[in-house]
C-alpha cells in the first residue's frame, strides 16, 4: 500500500475515532503541538488532512489495542506504520475517564448481530430496516449508500455523487431509497436495480437537508439544518420549505403519526414541533426545561411523540393531546447523551451514546422501568435506530464502521 492512500485513510479514521465522533467537524478546527515521539510525524500528516489536531489532543483516548482495533474498522494500515501510530498515540492519548453504562436487568432478550461495513471509514450515519428485511446504511465519509442482507451477510455499497455526505434515508413503496445530500444540499433517490441516482436540488437559501421521511400518502417530509421542513411530492418533483416560527432553531429528527402528521424535534432549542400537512404551518411546543435539547423522536402507537434529551440525559414523552411532557432520567445519567431511538414491541428503545460502551436502553411505559445491555463494538455513537417490520431493531454504528441487527424476544 502506498503511503498517500492510507494517510487519507488514515485522518478519516481519527476524525471518528478518537471520542469525539459527535462533534468532530472534518478540516475544520485548531493545529495544536503534538508531544514528542516516534510516530508524531505520522499523525501530523495524516490528521491535519482533514481536521484539526485539537481533536486528537482532546480525545477521549484508547489503549494500544483499542487503537488497533479502531484502525481495522476504518482503515488497512500496514503493519508495522499501526503499530508505531498506535503505540505513539496509546502512550500519549491514553483513556480517560469516561463514564461507565449501567446495566439493567429486565424480561426482554436480545441478541445483537453486527456487521463492518466494505469501505472502512466510511462512518455509517443512519440505518434503514428495509421491507426485504435488508439493512441500508449511509456512509457519509465516502459518499455511498450500502445494503446487507442478514441472512447471507452480503453486502453492496452504491457510489453516490462526489462529497455528497448522505446522511438520513428511506425507503419508498417501489422499493427506491431517497436520502439527504447534507453536504451537496439536495434529496436524492437511488433506484436499487439499476443503480441510478437523481437529485432534487433544493433552494439556495436553505441548507443542511438532514432526516428524511415519507407519510402514508407518499410524500416526503425532511428537517433542515438551517431552521426550516421540507416537503418533495416524488410524482412531480415539487420542493417546498417551510420556516419554523422560532428564529435559530436546528431541526433534527423527524417522525409522522398515524394521522399523517410530521412531528421534528429541535435540537438548539428546549421545543418539539409539528406541521400541518396540507398547509404546512408549523406549530411547537415548549418543553418544560429551558435546558432541555430533544434530538431524535419517535412516536408510539397511540400517537404519543417520544424524545431524547440529548444534553439533559433524559427520555421524554409528550401527549399531544394535553400539552403535557414527562421525563425519566436515562439510567447513565447526566452525561449519558441518549440518543438514537425507535418505538419496537410495545417499548420505546434507544442508545446512551456518553458512556463507553454505548448502551441500547428499553423503556417499558406500563412500568415505567428501564433495562439496558453494551453494544458488542461499543456502538461509536448509535445516531439513529429505526424498526423492523416484525419488531426487530437495526442500528448504524458510526464510529466503528459498523450496521448492527437487534433481534428482540422475552
Amino acid at each position: 500500500m502506498q503511503q498517500t492512500g492510507w494517510l487519507t485513510g488514515f485522518a478519516v479514521v481519527l476524525a471518528v475515532s478518537i471520542g469525539l465522533v459527535g462533534r468532530a467537524q472534518g478540516p475544520r478546527g485548531q493545529q495544536v503541538a503534538l508531544p514528542e515521539g516516534e510516530g508524531k510525524a505520522l499523525v501530523e500528516a495524516a490528521c491535519a488532512q482533514c481536521h484539526g489536531l485539537n481533536l486528537v489532543a482532546n480525545s477521549y483516548g484508547h489503549t494500544a489495542e483499542g487503537w488497533r482495533t479502531t484502525f481495522a474498522s476504518m482503515v488497512a494500515l500496514p503493519t508495522a506504520q499501526a503499530a508505531t501510530v498506535a503505540s505513539y498515540l496509546a502512550t500519549h492519548f491514553p483513556p480517560k475517564p469516561a463514564p461507565e453504562p449501567v446495566l439493567l436487568n429486565g424480561p426482554a432478550k436480545i441478541s445483537i448481530r453486527e456487521w463492518l461495513v466494505p469501505t472502512l471509514g466510511s462512518r455509517p450515519h443512519d440505518p434503514l430496516a428495509a421491507a426485504d428485511g435488508s439493512i441500508w446504511w449511509t456512509g457519509q465519509f465516502a459518499s455511498t449508500l450500502g445494503r446487507v442482507d442478514p441472512k447471507t451477510g452480503t453486502m453492496r455499497e452504491y457510489a453516490l455523487p462526489d462529497a455528497s455526505g448522505p446522511h438520513g434515508l428511506v425507503e419508498d413503496r417501489s422499493g427506491h431509497v431517497w436520502y439527504t445530500g447534507i453536504s451537496k444540499n439536495y434529496i436524492g433517490s437511488l433506484d436499487p436495480a439499476s443503480g441510478t441516482v437523481k437529485e432534487y436540488p433544493l433552494p439556495e437559501d436553505v441548507r443542511g437537508p438532514h432526516t428524511p421521511i415519507f407519510d402514508q400518502a407518499g410524500t416526503l417530509w425532511f428537517t433542515l439544518q438551517s431552521g426550516h421542513v421540507g416537503r418533495l411530492v416524488p410524482s412531480t418533483g415539487e420542493i417546498t420549505v417551510k420556516g419554523t416560527p422560532s428564529a435559530g432553531t436546528y431541526p433534527y429528527g423527524i417522525a409522522v403519526n398515524s394521522k399523517g402528521v410530521p412531528w421534528y424535534v429541535d435540537f438548539r432549542g428546549n421545543r418539539l414541533g409539528h406541521v400541518d400537512p396540507a398547509t404546512m404551518t408549523i406549530t411547537e411546543h415548549t418543553l418544560p426545561h429551558a435546558d432541555a435539547r430533544p434530538r431524535r423522536i419517535a412516536i408510539s402507537p397511540d400517537d404519543a411523540v417520544w424524545y431524547t434529551d440529548y444534553t439533559r440525559g433524559y427520555l421524554g414523552r409528550f401527549d399531544p393531546a394535553t400539552g403535557q411532557a414527562r421525563e425519566w432520567r436515562s439510567p447513565g445519567g447526566a452525561t449519558s447523551q441518549p440518543y438514537g431511538i425507535a418505538a419496537a414491541r410495545g417499548a420505546i428503545w434507544y442508545s446512551e451514546s456518553g458512556v463507553r460502551p454505548n448502551t441500547l436502553v428499553r423503556f417499558d411505559p406500563s412500568t415505567e422501568s428501564f433495562q439496558t445491555w453494551t453494544i458488542p463494538s461499543g456502538g461509536g455513537v448509535v445516531r439513529h435506530m429505526m424498526a423492523t417490520a416484525s419488531g426487530n431493531l437495526v442500528l448504524a454504528c458510526s464510529g466503528v464502521n459498523r450496521v448492527a441487527l437487534v433481534e428482540i424476544s422475552g
